[in-house]
């Protein structure tokens, strides 16, 4: 079973609306190396997990209890990032002056995603950059457990080659705060399956990390690898993890002094970042709760306070 705690994994930073940055975000979401394929493909491996091994199924299945996370962060900064985009840059609305308050669906020059306002009213959608839908296909779980630890280091390692171009595409605030801790938490995804193929006696030498780097080129990823995020790992268990007899020691990134260091896994979850609502978008015909609902909700609300 899983457990939810109502807030967002990291601080998503707030800045303009951009539609083609949520668009290209749509690829780390809903593409081939994206965070809805690595949370698919790590929970089903461990869902099929046999044997005794428990440290490697808490390995697997912590990564993948933490990419719901994922899921959850990249989806909301693609819903900053086009939720409000009417207003974009001083855009009419359309209030009584015979404008069209949609009107910057079409006006994003290939640039954005028609079906960000069409369909998903202004909101993320499990596809990739392109439009396509995301597919089950993707997920590669095996059954042998050295072969798909191979398997998810190599879909670490690809996912973050796309989010560093993802990163040198846009200048968005939003955009970046989302893209460089996913960088950085990729970093250390690929640092801990590396580990656990060490621990079955593979050597990585100097071949980690991929892509191999200096990332403290990127500012924001600098001051999360300054907190040493790249070589943690969180388990996300209540009951007991033995994650921590083949996740530790040296890291096997070796290439600089940022990208080395001792891997860890913290006894305590993140804290974690307040999650705001979504303002209603009329303009989409999804305003919220109707007055009278409204009303009875602050009912319950106002109820619930007095009894706690």
């Amino acid at each position: 079973m899983f457990f939810h705690v109502q807030k967002l994994i990291n601080e998503i930073v707030p800045d303009e609306p951009d539609p083609a940055a949520a668009n290209a975000l749509q690829e780390g979401l809903g593409g081939q190396f994206g965070e809805m394929r690595t949370m698919m493909q790590y929970l089903f491996q461990s869902f099929n997990f046999r044997g005794k091994a428990k440290p490697y199924l808490d390995l697997i299945q912590g990564v993948g209890i933490e990419e719901i996370s994922h899921v959850e962060l990249i989806a909301t900064t693609i819903n900053r990032l086009v939720d409000g985009s009417p207003r974009y840059q001083g855009k009419a609305m359309g209030d009584g002056d015979g404008g069209t308050p949609l009107e910057i669906a079409l006006d994003g020059h290939g640039k954005s995603n028609i079906h960000h306002w069409l369909v998903a009213s202004q909101g993320a959608m499990p596809v990739d950059a392109a439009g396509n839908p995301w597919s089950g296909s993707y997920v590669y779980n095996s059954g042998n457990l050295s072969l798909d630890l191979l398997y998810n280091l190599m879909l670490e390692s690809t996912g973050r080659l796309q989010k560093c171009r993802l990163y040198e595409m846009t200048r968005n605030k939003t955009a970046r705060s989302t893209i460089s801790y996913l960088i950085v938490r990729d970093h250390a995804h690929e640092n801990v399956f590396a580990k656990a193929l060490e621990s079955l006696g593979v050597n990585w030498n100097k071949l980690l990390p991929i892509p191999n780097f200096d990332a403290t080129k990127f500012p924001e990823v600098k001051q999360l690898m300054d907190k040493g995020l790249h070589n943690q790992q969180y388990h996300w268990r209540l009951d007991g993890s033995e994650m921590a007899k083949i996740i530790k020691g040296q890291s096997p990134s070796t290439t600089s002094e940022h990208n080395g260091g001792t891997l860890q896994v913290p006894e305590n979850a993140p804290v974690g970042a307040p999650i705001s609502m979504g303002a209603e978008r009329p303009e989409e015909f999804a305003p919220g709760l109707s007055r009278d609902i409204e009303a009875m909700a602050e009912m319950v609300v106002q109820a619930s306070r007095k009894v706690n």
